[in-house]
């Protein structure tokens, strides 16, 4: 036995090999599976869908079957891919909060809005095509679709069906190909027949005339647009853009809990039960305290139900819906982008006139091949009417002629000049329809057909008419399966969250910082920081008294500035957390003082080297765990101290016992930095203590065990002007420990 010979090599290079393959793959994405046709608005599987139901026999009058039949019909006949896909697709044109016009009549659990995925298997659904169906295949036996071999060349299948609306825009849909994608939102019927009507009146309208029929899309859901107008124009003008959803809600005053907010429609592919959980997760988080409770009373009555309880009568409702709008799904954006097969099978985007434009020639072109088919077929009856017509007239030597002929049929052609078709009609007949009244049908049928003949060759010659006759056609179909929009349009500014000072109450609070760096946070400003229980080892450092809705600044050795939220704080019946889980110190760092009030707050900050500067409070925040650089600093942070008022003084006193008091306003006002000098210092000499005191204030200095106090006339004696170095103290008092304005 010989060896096979190979005669031909293909070689190819790699890179040429997998750039045809992707090519080729790609291009079957784009066209086969992925984008809808403009022709029918549909993509092949669920053109393949539609067609199987209506030869399964699954009209909108009739039972309906399994839909395992129809998947199974599907996927052995026309779709050779998977039975999970081909049955999804199948669902989504069944589910009404999907598709604006259902296409499939389903029978069984298809899913809910809470979660479009929780169908039921296909071997326990039931399915059945909608009326609205109708429109896409009442003309496919009428001449008006190309039919193509299926995938095993074994049977045929429609390669458009003829839509009798613009379905591509009527139920929009989504795909994602390979380098592009498509998002065609649902539009209303009526809107969209107006808009055609335009065009065939005058097919010169301009795109704003169009946009003035179809001024927003129509959802399944009936949530507002609220896009802007402009907005809205600009994405019909390009073919891409984003439409703003929100949901729409009521007051309801004499509720079972008194006032309640009520949601009836949420945006389109917004689940309730995600928009509940969100609510709830505020709710749990504290941070929605002005919602007292939250309920689902949908029902089949009322689809969407979800109840909102504020905390009172009192909340400003409108206020809180806004919030809700801003943390929630209850307001989203939908992208569009209008990427589809054109007539020409290419895909590409396309503005909203092109698209009706594009499509009426479709229907143009359909309604025409309509036409044709049926005049063909009139032509023909009439050819065979002929034949038979002369049969009757001469019916004796027709019965003679069938009778005694060797060959009838040549015969009959011959004698009365009959053509092969009039001859087999003749030949066909039954003795039954030999009687006489059968002649006066025939003539009767001849007249009908005859000014049918005519009335289409006449539409068939003439544009105007066939426009006239498509702009009724769709006339009819838009008062038949057309309803009123559900979408209202209201132009809204996009929604914007309440602030927490807004949304939660302002609360007494008492920050404690322990000396190992552990934070907690108390009720109210009574509470005695040192009195807390401690871990072993550690105890009472540094406390900051303020509000839920201040500031909570952190100053580290380093001079950075951190930010922490009161509220997140553990209680103070704890230990408390180490500071250090919250914050991102440099390695050596530690608090050195808690500061809390309101962002226009004036602090001194400065360095027990002789600089320092004035701040507020609300440029010490720090954005992130890391902190904020704050004081550039040679020694040690001083401790910050609030100043109220410009008049106020600075005391600082310095290593060598010297004390200097001078105006705060002599000081600059910085974001961060260094600062001016506050003292002149000499050799190793530093600031050992300071403070603000308000102008004719004592203070007094703890020295050990002993306190000196400065009445307001002997602190004159130690008042200068900035930078100076100041006056020795009494004798005995030149080691300070503290300096503080008389209570």
């Amino acid at each position: 036995m010989n060896p096979v010979e190979i005669t031909e090599t293909e070689r190819l290079p790699l890179r040429v090999f997998a750039e045809k393959a992707y090519l080729d793959y790609s291009m079957y994405v784009v066209l086969d599976r992925a984008l809808p046709n403009i022709a029918d608005g549909l993509k092949p599987v669920q053109r393949r869908i539609i067609y199987a139901m209506s030869e399964l026999g699954l009209s909108s009058t009739s039972k309906p079957k399994k839909s395992a039949r129809t998947v199974g019909d599907v996927i052995g006949k026309f779709h050779p891919h998977g039975d999970t896909a081909c049955y999804e697709a199948m669902v989504t044109m069944a589910q009404p909060f999907s598709y604006r016009y259902p296409l499939v009549d389903g029978q069984g659990n298809w899913g809910s809005a809470d979660d479009p995925k929780s169908f039921a298997a296909m071997r326990y659904t039931e399915a059945k095509l909608t009326p609205y169906a109708s429109t896409l295949l009442t003309e496919l036996e009428m001449g008006t679709s190309d039919w193509v071999p299926n995938f095993d060349g074994t049977m045929t299948e429609p390669r458009l069906l003829p839509a009798r609306l613009p379905n591509i825009l009527v139920n929009g849909t989504t795909g994602i190909a390979v380098g592009m994608a498509t998002d065609i939102p649902p539009h209303n019927l009526r809107e969209l027949v107006a808009a055609c009507q335009v065009l065939l009146k005058n097919p010169d309208a301009t795109l704003a005339e169009v946009i003035e029929k179809v001024p927003a899309p129509d959802f399944a859901t009936g949530c507002e647009i609220i896009s802007d107008p402009t907005e809205l124009r600009k994405l019909y003008e390009t073919g891409n853009g984003m439409v703003r959803m929100r949901a729409r809600w009521e007051r309801e005053d004499d509720g079972p809990s008194g006032l309640q907010i009520v949601v009836t429609h949420l945006p389109q592919q917004v689940s309730p039960a995600k928009i509940q959980e969100q609510i709830a997760e505020q709710m749990r988080a504290k941070k929605l305290p002005l919602v007292d409770d939250l309920r689902d009373e949908s029902d089949h009555e009322h689809p969407t139900r979800i109840v909102i309880i504020p905390r009172s009568n009192r909340i400003d409702v409108e206020a809180l819906m806004a919030h809700l709008f801003a943390t929630t799904d209850l307001e989203k954006s939908a992208r569009v982008n209008l990427n589809m097969i054109g007539l020409d099978g290419r895909p590409r985007v396309k503005n909203l006139r092109e698209i009706l434009a594009e499509w009426l020639v479709y229907r143009g072109a359909t309604v025409r091949r309509r036409l044709e088919h049926r005049l063909g077929k009139v032509n023909e009856r009439l050819h065979i009417l002929d034949g038979l017509l002369i049969a009757y007239l001469n019916i004796d030597e027709v019965i003679r002629i069938i009778r005694f002929e060797d060959d009838p049929h040549a015969e009959l052609m011959r004698r009365f000049g009959l053509s092969e078709i009039q001859a087999n009609a003749i030949l066909d007949l039954k003795l039954r329809h030999l009687q006489k009244i059968e002649e006066m049908q025939i003539r009767g049928e001849q007249a009908e057909l005859a000014a049918e003949r005519d009335q289409l060759q006449d539409l068939l010659a003439s544009e105007a008419k066939l426009k006239k006759l498509v702009g009724k056609e769709l006339d009819e179909d838009a008062k038949k399966f057309g309803d009123a929009r559900r979408c209202p349009i209201v132009a809204r500014a996009a929604a914007v969250a309440l602030e927490a000072s807004e949304i939660l109450p302002a609360e007494p609070i008492t920050v404690v910082l322990s000396k190992a760096g552990w934070i907690r946070a108390g009720k109210g400003h009574e509470l005695d920081p040192t009195a807390l229980s401690y871990k072993s080892g550690d105890e009472y450092f540094a406390h900051a008294i303020g509000k839920t809705n201040q500031l909570l600044i952190l100053l580290d050795s380093k001079g950075r500035c951190y930010t922490l939220n009161p509220r997140e704080l553990p209680s103070a019946r704890s230990q408390g957390e180490p500071v250090t889980t919250k914050l991102d110190l440099q390695d050596g760092a530690r608090i050195v003082a808690l500061l809390m009030g309101d962002e226009a707050d004036r602090y001194v900050l400065g360095s027990t080297e002789g600089y320092g500067f004035q701040t507020r409070l609300g440029d010490m925040q720090a954005r992130n765990k890391s902190g904020k650089a704050m004081i550039t600093l040679d020694g040690a942070p001083l401790p910050p101290a609030l100043t109220r008022a410009a008049s106020d003084r600075l005391a600082l006193v310095t290593a060598e016992g010297r004390l200097l008091v001078f105006p705060v306003a002599e000081l600059p006002e910085l974001a961060k930095g260094k600062g001016n000098k506050l003292v002149a210092l000499k050799g190793q000499d530093r600031i050992v203590a300071s403070c603000v005191a308000a102008e004719g204030t004592a203070l007094v200095l703890t020295c050990g065990k002993r306190t000196l106090t400065l009445k307001p006339s002997d602190v004159a004696a130690y008042t200068a002007a900035r930078a100076g170095r100041g006056n020795h103290l009494p004798r005995g008092y030149q080691t300070v420990d503290r300096i503080a304005p008389l209570a």
